[in-house]
Formats: C-alpha cells, structure tokens, sequence
C-alpha cells in the first residue's frame, strides 16, 4: 500500500521531521496538532478555549487537504498539560463534531512542545471509490 503526505497551507507547517497527515489507501493519519497559528506559526494566546479551537480548526484544514472533513474522523486523541480543562474540550468538540463522536482518548500530560497546553491527533476514513 502506498502512502501520500497530505500538506496544506491552511494550517501550521510541520515543526519536526513529520508530515501534517499521511494518506494510506482510504486511512487518513492526522499529526498533532498544537494551537499555532497558521503562516505566522505563534502560539494562539488567548487563552485554553482559543488553544483548544485553534487545535480543532488546525485538525479541520488538514482533513480539507486530505479530502474530508471532521466528520470522518473516527479517532480523536486529545493529549493536556492540565486535566482540568477537560470539560472545556467537550464544549468545545460539541460546537465541531456531531453524533456519532469519534471514539476518543484523554491523556494528561506534563508538557507540550512551545508550551501548548492542548495538542490533538486524529485518524480519519474516507469514503472508498
């Protein structure tokens, strides 16, 4: 099976050495996604709501690029620096995502690369044919 980097300008450019989605066959892997800004690459500083929909958006133009949409992701890891915040990201999905929501996976964690304090990764299917 081959695979194919998905890139856009739309949202932030790689920060390592990874691509912003793989394509294999029907299979979208979305990287992380941390609250920079697109084309500038700062850190939104609004606040943890801002940083959790710039993530969210982020994820939305990578999945444009690939093809699709957010309503073919299938599987959401949300990875944060303070679980506190958790119920803020459910507000948050629940303005992005309607039901069936992805299957989903919270993970508290002690730091995030440029001092983010959301990061999200997705796996997205598109429709075959």
């Amino acid at each position: 099976m081959s695979k194919e980097p998905v890139q856009t300008d739309a949202a932030p450019q790689a920060i390592g050495t990874y691509s912003q989605a793989i394509r294999a066959g029907s299979t979208v892997y979305l990287s992380g996604q941390i609250a920079l800004l697109p084309g500038s690459g700062a850190l939104e500083t609004g606040g943890f709501r801002a940083q959790a929909v710039r993530v969210v958006e982020n994820l939305a133009a990578v999945a444009r690029a690939a093809g699709g949409g957010l309503e073919q992701i299938v599987k959401l890891n949300v990875y944060l620096t303070d679980l506190g915040n958790f119920p803020v990201v459910n507000e948050v999905m629940a303005s992005y995502f309607s039901g069936p929501f992805p299957a989903r996976a919270v993970v508290g964690v002690s730091g995030l690369p440029r001092g983010a304090a959301v990061e999200m990764d997705a796996i997205m299917v598109l429709e075959s044919g």
